[in-house]
């Protein structure tokens, strides 16, 4: 381990600084602010300014042998944080909601009627004409069977 250099202060105590560059504390820049790393001792001796970079935004990582342990932030990004499945969750509700209101109108109704009151023959007909208008869609990537002919031409013969 490298020596520490001690540097007395004119109050007659002792600080110790790590070597440059061997000091655990790395900044990250973020988008709403300084993102900082502390190891439990630091946080632990230098608890006062830590909890004043959270209050002031900063979400302050706290590591213990080398490792993410904890995260120090302000109560306002606590509660933002806290409120975010709920408000997604609203939005989420509203969508189906509205999906919802449109499956529910009179044409909807008589479509779904129609397609559980339809025999095998009525079925058949209905998906040549969705097949084909899939292949209208994507000619390029119109499914063939092992012959090289298209499905739909097949479909076709049967109906």
């Amino acid at each position: 381990m490298a020596k520490m250099p001690v540097v007395k202060s004119s109050d007659a105590s002792e600080k110790v600084f790590p070597p440059q560059g061997q000091r655990n504390v790395s900044r990250h820049v973020n988008r709403r602010a300084a993102k900082t790393s502390y190891t439990a001792t630091e946080a632990k001796n230098e608890f006062g300014r830590i909890l004043e970079q959270a209050i002031q935004g900063a979400t302050v990582l706290i590591t213990k042998h080398d490792s993410p342990r904890a995260v120090l932030i302000s109560i306002d990004h606590f509660q933002t944080l806290q409120e975010a499945p709920q408000a997604k969750l609203n939005t989420l509700t509203e969508q189906f909601d509205t999906l919802l209101e449109r499956m529910q109108t009179p044409k909807a109704r008589r479509g779904m009627t129609a397609a559980f009151g339809a025999n095998p023959k009525q079925m058949g007909r209905v998906a040549v004409v969705a097949a084909r208008k899939r292949r209208i869609a994507s000619s390029s990537n119109a499914p063939t069977k092992k012959s090289g002919k298209p499905v739909v031409a097949a479909a076709r013969k049967r109906a």
